[in-house]
C-alpha cells in the first residue's frame, strides 16, 4: 500500500481544516467566502479562485477526493518533490477554475437569450442574477417573482415580462449564484499526471474491480466527463445540484496535460524541485 508523502498529508489536513471549519461556521455563509462564484454574482471574491479547491459540498465529497489524492498524489510526490507538486496541484485547481468560469459564460448567454426582449440595462441584470430566492436550501419561484416585480417596475419593463422571459431571468439568477467547490479540478490534474508517469500502473473503480492500465483508464475518465458534462449531467448528481462541474474536472485535467507534455518534451520530468 502506498504511504502518504510529507506534502499529500498537509494537503489533506488543510482539506480536513476547512470542511470541519465549514461545519462549525456554516455552509452558507463558508460558501458565501470561500467557494467559487461567477463575476456576476455579489459573492465573487479574486481569492476564491484558490480557496474553493479546498472546500467540498459533503462527507462523501471530500473522502473520495482525499483518498485520490492519498493514491496519486504520494506517488508524485516521491518523483517529484514537494515544492513541484505543489506547483502542479495548485496550477490545475486554477485552470479547474478558469475552464468553469468560461462555460459558465456561455451557458449564462445562451440562459438569458430568452430574456433579450426586455433590453435591461447592465444594472438592473446585475440586480435581477442577486435577487435573493433561497429558503431552506431550495430555490422558491414564489419569491423570486415578489422580488423580480419591483426591479422591472423601476425599470419601466414590467409589461414586457413573459413567460420566456420570466424563465430565463429565474434560469440566470439559479445560474450564477450557484458556487463549485471541491479539490476535484486538482485531483484530476494529478492523475493525468499519475497517467504519464505511470501508463501501465492498473486501476481499478470500486463499482467495477476490473483492472485498467491507466493509460486507459484515465483517457475513458475524462470521456465520460466530457460526455456528461455536455448533457449537463453528474456522476454525483446535476452539476447544478452539487456545485460542482464536470468542465471543472476537465480544466484540471487539461492543465495538467499540458503542463505534463511539455515538461517530458524538454525532459523537465527528470527534475526534482527540493
Amino acid at each position: 500500500m502506498m504511504r502518504i508523502t510529507d506534502t499529500v498529508k498537509q494537503l489533506i489536513i488543510i482539506n480536513v481544516i476547512f470542511f470541519i471549519g465549514t461545519q462549525f461556521i456554516g455552509t452558507s455563509v463558508a460558501y458565501n467566502y470561500l467557494a467559487l462564484h461567477f463575476p456576476q454574482s455579489d459573492d465573487f471574491k479574486v481569492w476564491q479562485l484558490l480557496t474553493h479547491m479546498f472546500m467540498h459540498g459533503g462527507i462523501t465529497h471530500i473522502l473520495f477526493n482525499m483518498f485520490g489524492l492519498w493514491m496519486f498524489g504520494s506517488a508524485l510526490e516521491l518523483q517529484w518533490g514537494t515544492k513541484k507538486l505543489l506547483f502542479f496541484y495548485v496550477s490545475c485547481g486554477l485552470g479547474a477554475a478558469l475552464l468553469h468560469l468560461g462555460v459558465t459564460y456561455f451557458e449564462m448567454q445562451s440562459v438569458l437569450e430568452g430574456a433579450n426582449n426586455m433590453n435591461l440595462s447592465s444594472n438592473t441584470l446585475h440586480q435581477i442574477l442577486n435577487i435573493d430566492f433561497l429558503t431552506d436550501s431550495n430555490y422558491s419561484e414564489d419569491l423570486f417573482k415578489r422580488r423580480l416585480i419591483p426591479i422591472l417596475q423601476e425599470s419601466g419593463k414590467v409589461n414586457l415580462l413573459n413567460q420566456e422571459s420570466y424563465s430565463s431571468l429565474i434560469n440566470g439568477a439559479a445560474l450564477n449564484q450557484r458556487p463549485m467547490l471541491g479539490a476535484s479540478g486538482a485531483l484530476y490534474g494529478i492523475i493525468v499526471a499519475f497517467a504519464f508517469m505511470f501508463p501501465n500502473a492498473e486501476l481499478m473503480l470500486l463499482f467495477l474491480p476490473i483492472p485498467i492500465k491507466a493509460k486507459y483508464f484515465v483517457p475513458g475518465l475524462l470521456a465520460v466527463d466530457l460526455f456528461l458534462g455536455l448533457k449537463g449531467q453528474s456522476v454525483f448528481g446535476g452539476a447544478w445540484h452539487t456545485g460542482i462541474a464536470h468542465f471543472a474536472h476537465l480544466g484540471g485535467a487539461l492543465i495538467g496535460f499540458v503542463m505534463m507534455w511539455y515538461w517530458k518534451k524538454n525532459q523537465f520530468n527528470n527534475n526534482r524541485w527540493n
